[in-house]
C-alpha cells in the first residue's frame, strides 16, 4: 500500500487471506518517497514465493504501475478513495497503464475482490484452491438465497 493511511482498505485484503491461511506480506511503501525500495519490493517479490501483487495506491496512484513495471508477476491495483476526487483520480491513474504494464484493477476502495481475484489467479495452477475458491462462490449464491427466504418473511402493508 501506497501509505499506512491506507491501511482500513487494505486490512480487508489481509483479513481474507488470514481466513484462507494465505501467506502474504503488508508493506507500506510509497512510489513517490520511496522509489528504491518499491523498486526492490518488486525486484525481489518472485525470489520471495510472491505469486499476485496487490498495490493499493490513492491520488496519483503511481505504486501499483511502478511495481507492474519491476516485476512479471501479476499486479492487481486498489484505488484508494482519499482525495477531494473521490478516489476517481486513482481509478484512472492505475487504469491507463502504457502497452507492457499491464495492472488489473478493481473498484474504488474494492481490496476485497483485488484479493479474491488473487486467489482466482493463484488458483489455475493450484487444484485445491481453485475447489476451496468454488465452494466459496456457491456459499455466495446461499448468502443470496437466505436473504431472499428472509425477505419474503417480511410483511408490508402493499407487499404482493
Amino acid at each position: 500500500m501506497g501509505s499506512t493511511s491506507d491501511m482500513p482498505v487494505m486490512e480487508k485484503a489481509a483479513k481474507f487471506f488470514d481466513e484462507w491461511e494465505i501467506p502474504f506480506e503488508l508493506v507500506a511503501l510509497s512510489a513517490h518517497r520511496t522509489p528504491s525500495e518499491v523498486e526492490e519490493f518488486a525486484r525481489g517479490a518472485q525470489s520471495r514465493g510472491i505469486e499476485v501483487i496487490i498495490a493499493g495506491a490513492g491520488m496519483a496512484a503511481a505504486l501499483p504501475g511502478v511495481i507492474a513495471a519491476n516485476t512479471t508477476l501479476p499486479v492487481i491495483g486498489v484505488p484508494i478513495k482519499g482525495s477531494v476526487l473521490d478516489g476517481v483520480d486513482a481509478l484512472y491513474s492505475i487504469l491507463q497503464m502504457p502497452p507492457g504494464i499491464p495492472v488489473a484493477t478493481v473498484a474504488i476502495n474494492g481490496a476485497m475482490n483485488a484479493a479474491i481475484l488473487a486467489v482466482q489467479i493463484m488458483s489455475v495452477g493450484d487444484k485445491s484452491l481453485a475447489e476451496r475458491l468454488l465452494a466459496y462462490k456457491e456459499s455466495l449464491k446461499e448468502k443470496i438465497k437466505k436473504a431472499n427466504e428472509d425477505l419474503s418473511k417480511m410483511e408490508f402493508k402493499f407487499k404482493v
